[in-house]
């Protein structure tokens, strides 16, 4: 009895976890697939020529080179980073069937797209600093924007990005993963991969949240900080700065509808649910591919200077 005892702790000792896995995305939908290859090649390029376009203008235009339009164009950089990082491997994986992908080159992928789609929300962060500046100390503006004393408040925020999704993505990699091989999403997002351990799991659900709520849920705290405060210095200033609320008002929009999309993608991994699989990958996929697309319309098209702009190069 002993001896089989051994034999089995053995065997358990000796085990190794999976090294390579299946990306399973949407094969549930079967004949729909088709329907989001359509979709999502469709977002792929528009998100691809507005943020080309949009960098382009703002690089080429020496009267563009101002705080505003450069944080424009560095969101316009993440905007177009994210989809390229696992969107064409998604549609060769419906052509293909290319799904297999290494523990490792999971881990690379998903701490690339984590740490990016970061600063979707931070960018916004930064950009209400702009407007509050802009709006509330006007004549201190390009004082407190000028690269040096603006990196005061870029640095702490990027090392908390890297630090938060470095913990949640290290933490992933020490997993044994015995239960199953297949990821059932598109891309290695960070639960998708820790559903599959076969230990207990209660550490990354925690420091998975905690990433949540320091990151995305901080950010919009503070932007929505930020404009209240411009709201009441513009209505108390009168009419002459209630040109200024519109662009206030956009980024508002974008950051709820980002926040949005992150609270659905993250909850449904964490909240028991009766939530489809395919649609929970869905929301995953759409809220890092829906603001790649969005974004470039309402920071380029909706922005008087940009717009002009970009009309006279389309005209050319």
């Amino acid at each position: 009895m002993e001896k089989n005892s051994n034999s089995d702790r053995l065997r358990m000792d000796n085990f190794t976890s999976h090294t390579h896995f299946i990306l399973n995305s949407f094969s549930e939908l079967g004949g729909l697939r088709p329907v989001l290859f359509i979709l999502f090649t469709i977002m792929f390029i528009v998100s691809l020529s507005a943020n080309s376009l949009l960098l382009y203008v703002v690089i080429s235009q020496r009267s563009l080179h101002s705080p505003m339009y450069i944080l424009i164009a560095s969101m316009a950089c993440v905007d177009l980073s994210l989809p390229l990082s696992f969107v064409p491997n998604m549609l060769l994986s419906f052509l293909f069937d290319w799904r297999e992908v290494s523990l490792s080159g999971c881990l690379i992928q998903m701490h690339f797209i984590h740490f990016v789609g970061t600063f979707l929300s931070t960018f916004l962060l930064w950009m209400a600093l702009d407007r509050y500046f802009a709006i509330c100390k006007p004549l201190y503006y390009h004082e407190c924007m000028a690269l040096p004393r603006f990196l005061k408040f870029v640095i702490p925020l990027v090392v908390r990005n890297f630090l938060m999704v470095t913990a949640f993505v290290s933490l992933a990699g020490t997993l044994s993963f015995c239960a199953s091989d297949v990821i059932n999403h598109c891309f290695c997002e960070h639960m998708a991969l820790v559903e599959l351990a076969c230990g207990s799991t209660a550490i990354n659900n925690i420091v998975g949240l905690l990433s949540m709520f320091l990151i995305p849920v901080a950010d919009f705290l503070f932007v929505t900080a930020s404009y209240v405060v411009i709201f009441w210095s513009v209505l108390k200033s009168g009419k002459s700065s209630v040109k200024a609320l519109d662009t206030c008002i956009t980024h508002i929009v974008v950051i709820s509808l980002n926040l949005i999309a992150a609270l659905i993608a993250f909850l449904s991994y964490r909240i028991r649910n009766n939530l489809p699989l395919s649609i929970r990958v869905f929301f995953s996929t759409m809220y890092l591919l829906f603001p790649s697309c969005l974004n470039p319309i309402i920071y380029g098209i909706r922005t008087t200077e940009i717009r002009k702009h970009v009309l006279k190069t389309l005209t050319c």
